[in-house]
């Protein structure tokens, strides 16, 4: 089963996942995909408030990010990681409950990065929000960091989130039934 989805001029086959014994979610991956990250990050781009850096949670929204921060000229943006990692110094951490990712996680942002958000305009992206559980992991970790977030954007607003008024995205996604029907 697949659901069409037209984003940013584009259309791409979504394949449908089960979440569980009722609800599928569309396989939205821009990996791989030049042509819609280009396009995504163009059409974001155009609805961006000002900002002074651009935060994601890795990974899925990786290629986004770094063709927003080309697009725009800039040569810095940073990333939340899913681990700690060695090179990391004075780490932040904030929990994340996220529909595609069973249980919780943390996640990581360097306290080198957090350092240079300390009272800048911080946009955060994602490919797609769903929950909200990331972005509002997101989120924390640029208020501990000192940022001021200016703008929550995403290509994608899955299910509920589409009703939200503090996020800016392309376009809806809906969330289906164990039978591949659009939810709402």
């Amino acid at each position: 089963m697949t659901y069409e989805l037209s984003v940013a001029g584009l259309r791409r086959e979504l394949p449908l996942c089960p979440l569980n014994d009722t609800l599928m979610i569309g396989a939205f991956v821009i990996f791989g995909d030049v042509e819609l990250t280009c396009a995504c990050a163009r059409e974001l781009l155009k609805k961006a408030p000002e900002f002074d850096y651009m935060v994601a949670p890795e990974a899925k929204a990786i290629p986004l990010i770094h063709e927003m921060a080309r697009q725009s000229g800039r040569n810095e943006y940073f990333l939340v990681r899913k681990k700690k990692k060695a090179y990391m110094n004075g780490v932040f951490e904030a929990v994340d409950k996220s529909i595609t990712t069973e249980g919780e996680q943390k996640l990581y942002m360097d306290g080198a990065d957090a350092a240079k958000m300390k009272g800048k305009r911080i946009l955060i992206l994602d490919d797609v929000i769903s929950t909200g559980g990331s972005l509002a992991a997101v989120e924390n970790l640029v208020e501990q960091a000192g940022g001021n977030v200016v703008g929550r954007m995403a290509i994608l607003a899955e299910g509920d989130a589409a009703r939200r008024q503090d996020i800016l995205f392309l376009e809806k996604l809906p969330l289906f039934n164990s039978r591949g029907e659009p939810l709402g």
